[in-house]
This record gives structure tokens, C-alpha cells and sequence, in this order.
């Protein structure tokens, strides 16, 4: 897990993901820690003003299509919100046959998931949020059944904000200020933010999701951060408070959010509150700073196993790894000869075997 340090400037961490089956990823790495691990590390993420999320779903899953229950799914998942010290759910729903079936089913699905999870987790104490791409708000005549314009008419006053996914919809859409804010392409009408917000959607609780670099977009939609901070400047000075979603960290920083913020609501000028436009109570506030999300999704490597035969010793000073020690950001360890650095929180994955996006970073041979 990375360290409430190396996300100063967010206000929320989506640890990826929860699926029908289970915790996969991160989800899986948070869940698997001991109930004083979790609880103490929760402690140090809000104690820094973060809340800790859990996503749902994710684009490998397609819940209405598969005939998943949306109440029994609903009620195990806010389950694992509970027993797991979490601050809520954000549900990343991308069963795209379901939605372009345009028959009602996705969004009969959407409001029976989202009012069984309000049930459970309720609002003011948990957060419920939503992680929508961006053409899913165009709603009728395009997409007939009305997509997520009908979702929000349903149950939008139970979802405390959208992480909009203005990305993935092409190489050039959602790429420009205009493009994102106040004219979308014909491609994709009418979902520009300001445009969703006209249809009849709170704006506060739009936010703007991006990728924090362009390898992390499957079909487009990166800005870099410079142009991205134009943007959010513009979109406060028109009276815009909801935020930014980013997929995902490490790629996103502290750095990345830092530079993002800059010209709108700036990292440490004392502007901004722990929650946000939308944030850990679900309340608005025009003077506190918005929402800043970001998703951390990553698999480790062989977690949990050991080379048969090695023996723990220190090279350099560096002391030896070992698999039943908490390792934090920026802990060095030694392992056969060579020395690597933490990335993030970890435990019993073997840095030899990380690979190169896994939590250990090489450093040099000793």
C-alpha cells in the first residue's frame, strides 16, 4: 500500500478491485492484512485527510450480463466494506453489452445494486460513488433506456459523486479544455462536462476522470497534467466544485496531483478541507478543496513465497529482506546479492520476483 505521503494532496484512495467472486489486487493485499494492520494503517490514511475506497467491478466484469443478483451481490459487497474498516464503495460498472442492449435491464440492475448498497452503508457515514464513462450520460435518444442520465434519475441522491471516465473513448476525445468541458464531439454528444451538468445532473458531483499517463488509457483520452490544470481552473472559475479521479497510482502521484491542482486549488495553501466538493460525508462545500480520488491497481509477484535455500543477511548495510516483516515506501531491503527499495506497503512479496511493475524497485548489486 503506498504510504499517506506519497498521495498528499488526495482526499481518497480506490484500492482496486472487488469483484463477484471476491477481493482481487489491492482489494485482496488490504483484506489480507490482519485486523490491528488494517485498522492502523486506515488510521494513518485518514489521520493525512484520505479516505480508503474499494472498486467495484472493473472492466473485466459484466454483472447483469453474468445474472448476478443485484441485491445478494449488493449486500456481500457492502459486507466487505464493513468487515474490512472501509470508508465506501466506488462501483466501476462496465458492462457495456448490458447497456447497449438499451432494454432497461443495466439500469434496473444499477438501482437495485446502488439502493441495497445505501441500505447497508448509509449515507453521511459511508461513501457511494460511481465510475460511469463519459457517453453513458448522453441518455435517450441515444441510448434509449437512458444509461446513466436514467441511473441518476433513479438513485442519484443516494451517490455522493461520479468518477466520470473521460477516457477510453477515443484518441481524440476529451483532449482538449473545450472538449471536455463545454462541447463534446459528435461522437459522443452532449457529455462534455458542463453538458452533462445541463441534462440535469448535479455539476458538484461531476468529477473529472483521467489516466495519470497515456499507457495507462486503452483508446485515448490523456492530458498532461499542465493543459489538465488549465482545464480545472476553467471549470472553477465557472462554478465548478466537484474534483478529479485519476487511474491510476504509482503513474499518479503526488506529484501528478500537485501539479493539477496548481492553478485551481492548490496543494498546502490551506484552501481546502479533508473531504472535499463531494467528499468523506457526502456534503458539499464551496471553500473546501474537491474531491482528489486516486485508483491503485496492481498485481504483485509471487507474494508470500521464499527461494528455497537463501539465507537472510545484509549486503551494504542494507538489512536482509524478510518475508514476515511490514515494509513502507522507500524501506530498503537486501535479497541475493542485490538491494531494492519499496514502492509502496508490502508484505512477503519476494523482491527478486516483483517484476517490473511490482512493489521493489532494484537498486545495486552487493
Amino acid at each position: 500500500m503506498p504510504s499517506p505521503s506519497t498521495l498528499s494532496g488526495y482526499t481518497v484512495l480506490i484500492l482496486s478491485f472487488l469483484v463477484a467472486s471476491g477481493p482481487l489486487d489491492m482489494a485482496q493485499q488490504w483484506a489480507s492484512l490482519s485486523s490491528s494492520q488494517r485498522q492502523s494503517l486506515k488510521q494513518q490514511y485518514n489521520d493525512a485527510g484520505i479516505s480508503v475506497m474499494v472498486s467495484a467491478f472493473g472492466s473485466t466484469e459484466s454483472p447483469t450480463t453474468a445474472g448476478d443478483d443485484p441485491t445478494q451481490l449488493a449486500n456481500t459487497m457492502a459486507q466487505f466494506v464493513l468487515d474490512n474498516d472501509l470508508d465506501g464503495i466506488d462501483i466501476d460498472y462496465e458492462d457495456f453489452a448490458a447497456m447497449n442492449a438499451m432494454d432497461g435491464s443495466a439500469e434496473n440492475w444499477l438501482t437495485t445494486f446502488t439502493q441495497t448498497l445505501r441500505q447497508k452503508l448509509p449515507q453521511g457515514q459511508y461513501i457511494l460513488t460511481h465510475a460511469p464513462v463519459a457517453p453513458w450520460f448522453i441518455g435517450a435518444p441515444r441510448y434509449k433506456s437512458g444509461a446513466y442520465a436514467q441511473v441518476d434519475k433513479k438513485v442519484g441522491s443516494l451517490i455522493d459523486w461520479y468518477n466520470v471516465q473521460f477516457y477510453n473513448q477515443g484518441s481524440s476525445e476529451y483532449t482538449t479544455c473545450s472538449g471536455l468541458l463545454d462541447q463534446s464531439s459528435s461522437a459522443w454528444p452532449g457529455t462534455a462536462l458542463f453538458q452533462i451538468a445541463a441534462a440535469g445532473v448535479d455539476q458538484n458531483k461531476l468529477l473529472i476522470g483521467k489516466v495519470g499517463k497515456p499507457t495507462d488509457a486503452t483508446n485515448g483520452g490523456y492530458i498532461d497534467t499542465n493543459t489538465l490544470a488549465g482545464c480545472v481552473q476553467q471549470a472553477q472559475a465557472k462554478g465548478w466544485q466537484g474534483g478529479v479521479m485519476v487511474w491510476e497510482f504509482p503513474s499518479a502521484d503526488s506529484a501528478w496531483i500537485t501539479s493539477v491542482r496548481a492553478q485551481s486549488w492548490p496543494v498546502g495553501s490551506g484552501s481546502g478541507g479533508n473531504g472535499g466538493g463531494n467528499g468523506g460525508s457526502g456534503s458539499s462545500s464551496s471553500s473546501s478543496t474537491p474531491t482528489s480520488t486516486s485508483k491503485h491497481s496492481h498485481t504483485s509477484g509471487a507474494g508470500g513465497t521464499t527461494n528455497v535455500g537463501s539465507t537472510p543477511s545484509s549486503c551494504n548495510n542494507v538489512p536482509a529482506w524478510d518475508a514476515s516483516s511490514i515494509y513502507l515506501v522507500n524501506d530498503s531491503v537486501s535479497y541475493n546479492g542485490m538491494t531494492y527499495t519499496a514502492k509502496w506497503w508490502t508484505q512477503g512479496d519476494v523482491p527478486d520476483q516483483s517484476g517490473q511493475w511490482g512493489v521493489w524497485k532494484p537498486g545495486q548489486s552487493c
